[in-house]
């Protein structure tokens, strides 16, 4: 499913392949207890040249090649990003107008920028998380209640 961006598409076999090797590699040779590392690129003309990045970035760029190589599409989203009210429904799989209502009952914060809503993807993640919690705390509830009477969820 698309979420955000139109033009995402799922990555092609030989990207899959690459991905998995490319995880397996950067996995084998990260360094989780130092802030920065050097990894070397190599240009159109095979040359080598060093780069320097945050480690953290290194950890998500693990993170992306495992689900390339699982065979899903990837977007990053910044957490400090503003959604607008269609996007934060497609990321809840909800419709725009059942989303709006959330935010007009106050269950889930947003500002106005001129007259459109948005909605900051923390809040979002904060909102979907909790909404999950309690479907678990629900569907745990049912099991207990099925088990009790004997309904066969054994």
């Amino acid at each position: 499913m698309t979420i955000l961006d139109p033009r995402t598409t799922l990555p092609a076999d030989k990207e899959v392949e690459i991905a998995l090797r490319g995880q397996r590699e950067l996995a084998a040779y990260l360094r989780t207890h130092i802030d920065t590392q050097r990894i070397q690129i190599f240009d159109e003309k095979d040359e080598a040249h060093q780069i320097e990045l945050p480690t953290t970035a290194l950890r998500l760029l693990l993170d992306i090649l495992a689900e390339l190589a699982a065979g899903n599409a990837v977007q990053v989203v910044p957490v400090h990003a503003e959604l607008t009210t269609q996007e934060a429904a497609d990321l809840l799989n909800v419709s725009r107008p059942y989303l709006v209502s959330l935010l007009e009952a106050g269950e889930l914060p947003f500002h106005k920028t001129g007259k459109h809503r948005r909605i900051r993807f923390s809040d979002l993640m904060a909102y979907k998380a909790a909404r999950d919690a309690e479907s678990e705390r629900l569907m745990d509830e049912l099991v207990r209640e099925a088990q009790a009477l004997g309904m066969g969820y054994e």
